[in-house]
């Protein structure tokens, strides 16, 4: 099954193959200390919670009691509030737990080493309960932190390299990242100020080695949620019009008269960075639309570029159609 990722490119990329996943051999695989971690991955609007609840389910009537629970990996999702921005769908989850998720106010910086510890924090209490964690989640980075095995320092800020990296433009920004971290989280790559964090630590981490941890997962089982580059675009523009329609621009300005500063949304990018543009006249709505399903279509695809760069890095993800 092949499909481009791009019309009009010449070389269009192809999609992986996708497999049956057998749930007992992952539970068995997970029971037999071979696995300690289910991870389901995928770009947005790929139906990776509606899988990971399903997976979940299927977990718990194999091992007769309620145990699967679900951890987040969405850099978005932590901040209460911004609930139809990042699309939290609480109600996809129902009777399935569902952790690190509404753990940070909105407007902070919330940063991928609090991710880490609340992570491991999450992560160990379900394995102390007897439960299965599944991770899932579409945020590159917050899976690497969640599955690397070792831990992040937590990198002081070097406002000499700030000042130098800001009179870059943000494209020379993202190609000077690109050749220090060839795997860059595509939401990093939406914000000017995430760039430069980014290199920061990626320079840092040149010059420091790391160090593992005894209690993050080892050995993980990655699933991913394999969709076409032709559905993907229309699920993206339908859910889209779906969360214009819920109220997106009213949650971004009761966000906004709450006293969240407008520049700390835009920081979140995506729907928050042009809603909060729209609501301060700085786009008109059709302008605001327009470049929003633009930037969640180029976003989508550096997911994928992503994981199958975690592919290329020795990860084996099974891919499903959800």
């Amino acid at each position: 099954m092949t499909a481009p990722f791009e019309t009009g490119v010449p070389q269009p990329a192809e999609l992986p193959q996708p497999e049956e996943i057998s749930v007992p051999d992952i539970l068995a695989s997970f029971d037999g200390g071979e696995t300690d971690l289910v991870c389901v991955l995928g770009p947005t609007a790929s139906g990776k919670t509606r899988y990971a609840v399903q997976l979940c389910r299927a977990i718990n009537a194999l091992k007769g009691r309620p145990c699967a629970e679900i951890l987040s990996a969405d850099s978005r999702q932590v901040y209460r509030g911004m609930d139809i921005g990042t699309g939290k769908d609480l109600s996809e989850y129902q009777e399935i737990p569902y952790h690190l998720i509404d753990i940070a106010p909105a407007g902070s910086r919330y940063n991928i080493y609090q991710y880490q510890r609340d992570f491991e924090q999450a992560y160990r209490a379900v394995r102390q309960r007897g439960g299965v964690p599944v991770l899932c989640g579409g945020s590159g980075l917050y899976i690497e932190a969640a599955t690397c095995g070792y831990v992040l320092p937590e990198i002081p800020p070097d406002p000499v390299l700030r000042a130098e990296l800001e009179q870059e433009d943000i494209e020379e920004l993202r190609e000077k990242l690109a050749e220090l971290r060839p795997l860059t989280d595509p939401s990093v790559m939406e914000s000017k100020r995430r760039i430069i964090r980014a290199l920061e630590v990626a320079f840092y981490e040149q010059e420091h080695p790391v160090q593992r941890s005894a209690s993050l997962p080892k050995n993980v089982y990655f699933i991913g949620t394999l969709v076409s580059r032709e559905e993907r675009v229309a699920r993206i523009d339908r859910r889209l019009d779906e969360r214009l329609s819920e109220g997106m621009v009213d949650e971004v300005k009761r966000l906004i008269d709450s006293g969240i500063d407008p520049k700390d949304l835009v920081y979140y990018g995506l729907e928050y960075k042009f809603v909060t543009q729209y609501v301060l006249g700085i786009l008109s709505y059709d302008e605001m639309r327009t470049l929003l399903a633009h930037a969640i279509h180029q976003f989508a695809k550096r997911q994928m570029t992503w994981f199958r760069g975690m592919e290329k890095d020795g990860h084996r993800i099974h891919w499903v159609l959800p």
